[in-house]
């Protein structure tokens, strides 16, 4: 088997994350900050310690500041929901996955105006055409790192810049990006940064959240959720403070606990060495599909403008049959259609069909490059 459906989830995970949570679930599995006891106790320091090396790894400054939840698009919701009010203006990209686009156009039917500027073909925004759009009611600038359809990197690090000039609200989902590019928040004045553990983290599914930035007054911010926090439990309001501000419930401790060594994994191997890694393999898989007639490429074509994500089609095989045929006789698993960001499919005028889209991590090597792209050349040629 090929596992190359990493933009969804990565498959497989490090030893270590799997040993983390079955440790977790057998020696401690108590509630965090509910309880004094050493078990609970215990689970508070598995948090505190994720927290640490979230902070750590996207350069933000207090890990207080790091709230937990579900995924990067919980983290998506609770930036957009908790801080757009009806009369403010946002700005998007037309390269964007419906984690953001979805609670957008919500919040356009309560009055907040939406501005999605037109990335080009290959999934490339030019900053100066975010500029351009800023008015004296925009209050937020919300943009993916990379595209999950193609791969394409957006100008965060300038678009950043513009927003700090023009004291506005800086959004990133770095879905695709957290764990695989080198990311700073202070240096990239990010002000809020969604995350998600099961990508390039490699933690398990139901982990993720945002960052909120020193900017970011949370006094402003109204979470999605209220209940229990362990904290001020004699209120019947909920905590001024982060992260319990947004952290209501039992959290996700034990998919935590793997995220904390998913996390371990990263820091240790360095995010340049994975950075350096994934570029050689998406080299390798743009130069071979470039050589097999038939298959048409979008995005940049370029490891250095992209993140290790290419997308395909094969000329006069649909893309749903292509998967299936890839999965059945040649044991290639990936994933096919509109990859839920249908404005990006627009983009680059592969809506509505979709494309075949091989997302390629750390863990995956040279040898099964080679070997899929053999697939793809028996089965561009009529064989098997």
């Amino acid at each position: 088997m090929i596992y190359f459906d990493n933009a969804a989830t990565t498959f497989p995970k490090p030893e270590s994350v799997i040993q983390a949570i079955i440790r977790f679930s057998r020696e401690v599995g108590a509630n965090p900050g509910r309880s004094g006891h050493r078990l609970s106790v215990e689970a508070s320091r598995v948090l505190y310690e994720a927290r640490e090396k979230v902070a750590q790894l996207l350069g933000a400054n207090d890990s207080s500041r790091v709230t937990f939840g579900l995924n990067a698009t919980e983290g998506i919701n609770l930036g957009l929901k908790g801080l757009l009010r009806p009369g403010d203006h946002v700005i998007t990209s037309s390269m964007e996955h419906n984690s953001v686009m979805r609670p957008l156009r919500a919040l356009e039917k309560e009055g907040v105006e939406v501005t999605v500027v037109a990335c080009s073909s290959d999934g490339i925004l030019d900053p100066h055409d975010v500029r351009r759009e800023i008015k004296e009611n925009t209050k937020m600038v919300v943009l993916n790192h990379a595209s999950n359809v193609v791969g394409t990197l957006l100008p965060v690090s300038e678009v950043g810049e513009i927003c700090r000039q023009k004291e506005i609200l800086f959004l990133v989902d770095a879905a695709q990006t957290a764990g695989a590019i080198p990311i700073d928040m202070e240096r990239d004045k990010i002000d809020l940064l969604a995350f998600t553990g099961h990508k390039a983290l490699f933690g398990p599914q139901g982990t993720g959240g945002l960052v909120i930035g020193e900017r970011v007054d949370e006094k402003g911010l109204t979470p999605v959720k209220r209940g229990g926090t362990g904290s001020r439990s004699e209120m019947e309001e909920q905590p001024d403070f982060l992260p319990d501000l947004c952290e209501s419930g039992t959290p996700n401790t034990v998919g935590l606990a793997g995220l904390s060594a998913g996390l371990d994994f990263v820091l240790r191997e360095g995010v340049e060495k994975v950075r350096r890694h994934e570029m050689e393999l998406t080299e390798e898989l743009i130069r071979g599909l470039l050589e097999t007639p038939g298959i048409t490429i979008y995005g940049p074509k370029d490891p250095r403008r992209q993140v290790s994500t290419v997308s395909f089609t094969l000329r006069g095989i649909s893309p749903s049959e292509a998967s299936l045929r890839l999965d059945e006789e040649f044991g290639i698993l990936c994933r096919v259609g509109l990859h839920c960001a249908p404005a990006a499919h627009r983009t680059i005028g592969t809506f509505p069909q979709g494309t075949i889209r091989w997302s390629l991590s750390y863990l995956n090597t040279r040898e099964e490059v080679y070997e899929a792209l053999k697939a793809l050349h028996r089965m561009t040629r009529g064989g098997t």
